[in-house]
């Protein structure tokens, strides 16, 4: 019988990535295709639906050649995705109604402001802030100023979900409509308590239960293959967040775990030992659900990390923004008493002021376009050790590293600035698609090619260690110079008092 293989998609905001994955659990294969987004207006981010699903199509496509060449089959398809972004389509066509709406877009902060009312209760229940970062608003947007979407609403036809969501019913040709509980609970719409959709919510928002998906385990039945005639009848067996599934892909499994992804924007995620108690400064999440068992979570997210680095880049005009900025950055020791806070979009946790804007701070005549490329790469150390230590102050205890996973992790500078300003170590994945080998072991579990999560934990789970040299009294400074370029970034009373 020839060697199975399981096939994971990561469809994230600026690439669709694939993996192959064989039984020993590690990648054999990888592919990678660009997604660009849109900017209608000030505020407003997309994409073309049909573009992410084609580059789905390309990257499943090269994954299939390379299993054909190897002698292997492909026994499952997995997905992870970018969370939040909201897509709308007809229930009897399959077809987008609209472009996605990013998980990046501002639009639905006039509805955020008109149902603030409702704010406590949505956090309550959800363990969100009402913010324009969720779900919830952007379907609102959509039913409120699209009369395709509104319509097909009134007609019972419509559709609503995540790329997620999406992906499983283009896969499936229309047989499956659902999504995980990681990527529910991202929404805005998903009670913790219950674990199903809020009648209540669902009113505030003015969202038809009926065009939202069915909710399932992360590791389970999505259906079969059904687009793809090379793949016809591969179960779809796995579905989950990008961050959650980066957080499964680390291998560690227990109450306390944290781990930082490193993207386009960043989340911090703490496996937690049952639903944490509320906090305003973080969110309550589901990290997965497997067997009905679900685990829960903290978690941070940053709007600008990565995304910071390329717009200095692009600000400087460089021919490859992102990567050329962290070229530049890399000529300068440090930034020289530089600090760059990214807030072009607000900030999110832990402070979650959508008032505050970038600004730089600290410039002199000395200064140079290194300085504020350097600052911007210091920038993602600052924000990721701001949830982190929002974390450690929810947990009430101390938390002695940092697991670390995503595209800025190569950057080694990077990582051992973050062990400096936690002064504790940081453990980077030395796997670049976690979030994709995440869903993999998902959908090996649902095969059964592992009975249990300890023996995912039994797997080589190979790391970088980056240990935290600076002196103590350096660190204060440097923490404490970000922390007051914050304050002056919160253009709040509250934050100049």
């Amino acid at each position: 019988m020839p060697a199975g293989l399981i096939l994971a998609i990561d469809q994230g905001t600026t690439n669709t990535k694939a993996l192959l994955v064989d039984r020993s659990g590690k990648p054999v294969f990888r592919a990678s295709s660009p997604v660009a987004l849109i900017y209608p207006q000030r505020g407003f981010v997309e994409q073309s639906p049909q573009l992410v699903w084609e580059s789905v199509l390309k990257v499943m496509s090269e994954c299939k050649n390379h299993a054909d060449q190897a002698g292997a089959r492909i026994e499952g398809i997995a997905i992870s995705n970018q969370r939040e972004s909201a897509v709308a389509w007809s229930a009897e066509t399959g077809k987008p109604l609209a472009n996605v709406i990013s998980w990046q877009c501002g639009r639905s902060a006039e509805i955020c402001t008109r149902l603030s009312p409702h704010a406590s209760s949505i956090r309550r229940k959800t363990g969100l802030p009402l913010a324009p970062l969720i779900t919830a608003g952007k379907f609102a947007w959509l039913l409120e100023n699209n009369p395709q979407v509104r319509a097909l609403a009134a007609e019972g036809k419509l559709c609503l979900g995540t790329v997620d969501s999406w992906l499983v019913y283009q896969l499936t040709r229309g047989a499956t409509h659902a999504t995980d509980f990681s990527n529910a609970s991202r929404t805005g719409l998903l009670n913790l308590d219950s674990l199903s959709w809020d009648g209540e919510l669902l009113t505030t928002f003015g969202i038809p239960l009926g065009a939202l998906p069915e909710l399932r385990s992360s590791s389970g039945a999505f259906g079969l293959c059904a687009a793809v005639p090379q793949l016809a009848g591969v179960p779809v067996l796995a579905v989950i967040g990008d961050s959650h599934a980066a957080m499964f892909g680390h291998g560690r499994y227990s109450a306390g775990t944290v781990k930082a992804t490193y993207g386009t924007g960043s989340s911090l995620m703490a496996l937690t030992s049952s639903l944490a108690p509320e906090t305003s400064v973080l969110a309550r999440t589901i990290a997965w659900t497997i067997n009905g068992q679900t685990q829960f979570a903290l978690e941070g997210n940053i709007a600008m990390t990565g995304s910071a680095v390329e717009w200095v880049g692009q600000f400087l005009r460089l021919p490859d923004p992102a990567s050329d900025a962290a070229a530049l950055a890399a000529t300068v020791p440090d930034a020289d008493g530089v600090f760059f806070v990214p807030a072009m979009v607000g900030l999110g946790a832990p402070y979650w002021d959508s008032d505050a804007r970038g600004i730089l701070t600290g410039l002199g005549k000395s200064h140079t376009s290194a300085h504020l490329a350097h600052a911007a790469v210091d920038a993602i150390a600052y924000q990721v050790a701001d949830v982190f230590f929002a974390i450690e102050q929810a947990a009430g205890a101390r938390i002695p590293e940092l697991h670390a996973d995503g595209g800025a992790t190569r950057n080694a500078a990077l990582m051992q600035f973050q062990a400096d300003i936690l002064e504790r170590p940081v453990l980077r994945s030395s796997n670049e698609e976690l979030s994709a080998l995440g869903a993999a072991w998902l959908a090996g579990l649902a095969l059964g090619w592992w009975s249990c999560l300890a023996d995912l934990e039994a797997l080589p789970h190979n790391a970088d260690t980056f240990a935290p040299p600076l002196e103590h009294a350096e660190r204060d400074r440097l923490y404490g110079g970000w922390k007051q370029a914050v304050r002056r970034a919160r253009l709040t009373p509250e934050a100049e008092s």
